[in-house]
């Protein structure tokens, strides 16, 4: 759910951010009918989530949630990071950052073609409320809890009201996503790299 810090962590490939926001939305093995370079980002997608998955910071993070929410921990926590990049953008990145994910959403509507059925209906709305803008207050990140807890999990489930932990914890799950942010994106770097060398060397003239 973290749609903000996947296309951050995606690298300069357009292919890989746009990648980054299927890998939310494409299940299965892949190529998964997608082309060779979205595939390789929604691949990309997947190793960032399992290094997340292993990470202590983000562990910690989940850790912090009481019994009765732990089950979804990894939404709360995935959604909380969007918050901090999206709050400290000029931090991690520099310049506005409604500047940038303009260009997000520009870059994801060159591959209108490949997008799920799901995502072609969401990503309209997504762009006009400008939701990887809005997280940077977190009652944007509340309501986006909320609503997930009521439209997209089974009824009675204990998402709804999360906002309350979120604040409990806000300073040390803020400190969890500044040890996170710039590891991962050591992580990813590192990643691209060997993958560009991988497919060098497998070049059909070496």
């Amino acid at each position: 759910m973290n749609y903000l810090a996947h296309f951050w962590l995606a690298g300069p490939r357009v292919t890989d951010r746009v990648g980054g926001l299927l890998g939310d939305f494409v299940k299965g093995a892949l190529p998964c009918g997608l082309p060779q370079d979205l595939a390789a980002g929604v691949a990309l997608h997947r190793k960032i989530d399992v290094y997340a998955d292993e990470h202590p910071a983000f562990i910690a993070s989940r850790g912090r949630f009481s019994p009765l929410r732990r089950r979804y921990a990894g939404i709360i926590v995935d959604l909380f990071y969007d918050h901090i990049l999206a709050r400290d953008w000029p931090r991690y990145q520099g310049g506005p950052l409604a500047d940038a994910t303009a260009v997000y959403y520009a870059e994801v509507r060159q591959y209108q073609t490949w997008l799920p059925e799901r995502l072609q209906r969401l990503l309209p709305r997504m762009q006009t409320e400008d939701w990887l803008t809005s997280y940077a207050r977190l009652d944007a990140v509340g309501m986006a809890l909320d609503n997930l807890s009521r439209y997209r999990l089974r009824p009675g489930n204990p998402l709804l009201g999360a906002m309350e932990e979120l604040v409990q914890h806000y300073e040390a799950l803020s400190q969890d996503a500044a040890e996170f942010l710039p590891a991962a994106r050591t992580y990813v770097a590192q990643s691209l790299a060997e993958r560009d060398i991988m497919a060098w060397q497998q070049q059909p003239d070496r």
